[in-house]
């Protein structure tokens, strides 16, 4: 390996351009999306903080095309792919927290240029931490950005602490997994609602180590068939307290909507299922209360917050907490604490299909392994 990279640094120059193919999206309005590869030329000479990377492993995550246009970030190609893993190649010369050949793992920020499936990308040193030898390339590529997303759920907006009771639903996808992990590990007692038997099936068998039978999950609640009711069995597992955490993947706004939020919970059902004093972390941007539901929280003193995990990229003020948080998911990866749920890894040449997948979510998360 170490050979490999020298014979790499010998043939770039320092201030020649770098020419490679990165997954790129052009989109006219969040249903319209395609997704190609594009050649790209990566800038030969290195900002005083920035690290370039040989990327090893990226990870696919569906991309939120109305975020992009908010920020006003959208163009005519975005660059897609931004939860990477891989070998620093060389550093800038006011970067302190690296070195080449450390291996790193990171986010590229919203604004990224470049795709995260370059062979070598340009990255700002604050954007990184380092891979423990223990956690694989696929593994922290794979995890990163959903453990952040877990952490800022449970940890930023929940304040969770041992002996609370937490509602997590879609608790089979990649960023559930980790929350369970995570609620478990502090001493909470997780319910997690599954969208299919195969899903429940799954969420039953998951333990938090290799040969131990307890469940990290006090009781999944399957939504797939209609038949169980959340708000009962919410109740029931908290002695009709209501329990202290919600964390959604979205919500119905109204009784009739289309089938693909057929298995979503109503509003109303989430307000009613939350105890005194509790949290509502919802993913659902468009959300409104009606009047009684907003009486209803301020009666329970509960508290409403939205999860998005790319505000710690708004405000350098929160640099320190973002690169603590990340150094906190790897360190626990490498614990065995969190331990991903990661469909097979794929090549570089499936990446397109692979994109496909995941925005129109017949997948929930892909993994490209650079050969």
């Amino acid at each position: 390996m170490l050979e490999q990279l020298t014979v790499l640094r010998k043939k770039e120059h320092p201030g020649s351009a770098r020419n490679m193919k990165g997954l790129y999206c052009k989109s006219s309005g969040s249903s319209d999306v395609r997704f190609f590869i594009q050649e790209t030329d990566l800038p030969g000479t290195l900002g005083n903080y920035q690290v370039k990377v040989q990327v090893k492993a990226c990870a696919l995550s569906p991309l939120d095309v109305k975020l992009l246009e908010d920020l006003q970030l959208q163009k005519d190609l975005v660059p897609v792919a931004r939860e990477i893993a891989g070998i620093v190649l060389q550093v800038g010369p006011k970067v302190t927290f690296f070195q080449p050949d450390d291996e790193v793992v990171g986010v590229l920020p919203l604004a990224a240029e470049v795709s995260g499936l370059c062979d070598v990308i340009l990255i700002d040193e604050h954007y990184l931490v380092r891979k423990p030898e223990k956690v694989s390339w696929v593994e922290a590529a794979g995890s990163i950005q959903d453990g952040v997303r877990a952490y800022t759920a449970l940890h930023t907006l929940a304040r969770m602490a041992a002996g609370h009771t937490l509602l997590l639903l879609d608790g089979a996808s990649p960023f559930g997994v980790l929350a369970i992990q995570l609620a478990h590990y502090h001493g909470v007692k997780v319910l997690a609602c599954a969208l299919s038997h195969e899903d429940q099936l799954f969420l039953e068998q998951l333990r938090p180590h290799v040969g131990v039978q307890e469940s990290v999950v006090a009781r999944v609640i399957c939504l797939s068939d209609g038949k169980v009711d959340l708000v009962e069995s919410c109740l029931e597992e908290t002695g009709g307290l209501g329990v202290d955490i919600v964390v959604d993947s979205g919500v119905r706004l109204y009784d009739e909507e289309p089938d693909h939020r057929r298995l979503l919970p109503h509003k109303h059902d989430i307000v009613t299922l939350l105890g005194v004093g509790g949290h509502w972390i919802t993913s659902e941007e468009n959300l409104q209360l009606d009047p009684p539901d907003s009486r209803s929280l301020f009666l329970k003193g509960a508290s409403l917050s939205f999860l998005n995990e790319e505000v710690w990229g708004a405000s350098r003020a929160c640099q320190g907490r973002y690169l603590h948080i990340m150094k906190d998911v790897v360190e626990k990866l490498s614990s065995g604490t969190l331990r991903p749920q990661l469909e097979d890894p794929v090549p570089f040449h499936k990446a397109t299909v692979s994109m496909e997948m995941v925005q129109q979510k017949k997948v929930r998360k892909k993994v490209v392994i650079q050969l």
